[in-house]
């Protein structure tokens, strides 16, 4: 996964083909029939227009991540986990926020802050690590500027960070589930594995880096 240079067009244009049919599923649940056809609740008009403009928002830094940030290369296997994931953030957690009949309130005024910081945090971080790599004398060396300078894999707790934000926005406790499992997958699968080809490609660089730097959490973890 980590390291190729293929660019994988088929599987970035599956990425984002697959993220348009749910944003078309999601609109149709939340505002044509979705909760008659399924006999479900009618949730709260605005909760559900916030529901769609988070998954817009996503869409879009999806879409600049596939497109532009993202340089290596996609293997099917990795593709069909994003796929994945993001049909359960598109489609999953409109489905639990969109029968929620509870109006707007201040609670979900910090679930829009927490995940505008998370968004702000993984975008932000590969934005600048991509313009530190596009100068040639960085060519082969590690990057621990930026953000990354407070957790080896920042990236992945903007990830936590932005799906908490979201699950808290469906005011739905099954939600919860989601960042737990997005965690849980980071903690004992992606960061080992990054981690693993990181100490490989760069040796006493990274293990010099991993020794003074968090893994996931600043300050924390």
């Amino acid at each position: 996964m980590y390291g190729s240079a293929d660019k994988s067009l088929p599987q970035r244009i599956t990425i984002l083909a697959s993220e348009g049919i749910f944003l078309l599923f999601v609109y149709w649940f939340l505002f044509l029939e979705g909760n008659h056809v399924f006999h479900l609740s009618d949730g709260d008009f605005g909760r559900k227009v916030m529901l769609f403009v988070f998954c817009l928002i996503v869409f879009g830094r999806m879409s600049f991540m596939v497109v532009y940030l993202l340089k290596r290369g996609i293997k099917w296997e990795e593709t069909w986990g994003v796929v994945s994931a993001f049909m359960i953030y598109y489609i999953g957690f409109s489905i639990l926020g969109g029968i929620i009949d509870r109006s707007l309130d201040w609670m979900d005024g910090i679930a829009i802050f927490i995940f505008l910081a998370g968004s702000l945090i993984n975008t932000l971080s590969e934005v600048l690590r991509n313009q530190w790599k596009k100068d040639s004398q960085n060519k082969g060396r590690l990057y621990t500027g930026g953000l990354f300078k407070y957790a080896i894999h920042i990236n992945y707790f903007g990830d936590v960070v932005w799906v908490i934000g979201f699950a808290l926005l469906t005011r739905n406790l099954w939600s919860a589930l989601v960042p737990i499992g997005l965690f849980i997958m980071f903690v004992f699968f992606n960061i080992p594995e990054h981690d693993r080809y990181l100490r490989e490609r760069y040796g006493k660089a990274f293990v010099a880096y991993e020794k003074k730097t968090k893994k996931l959490i600043p300050f924390v973890y």
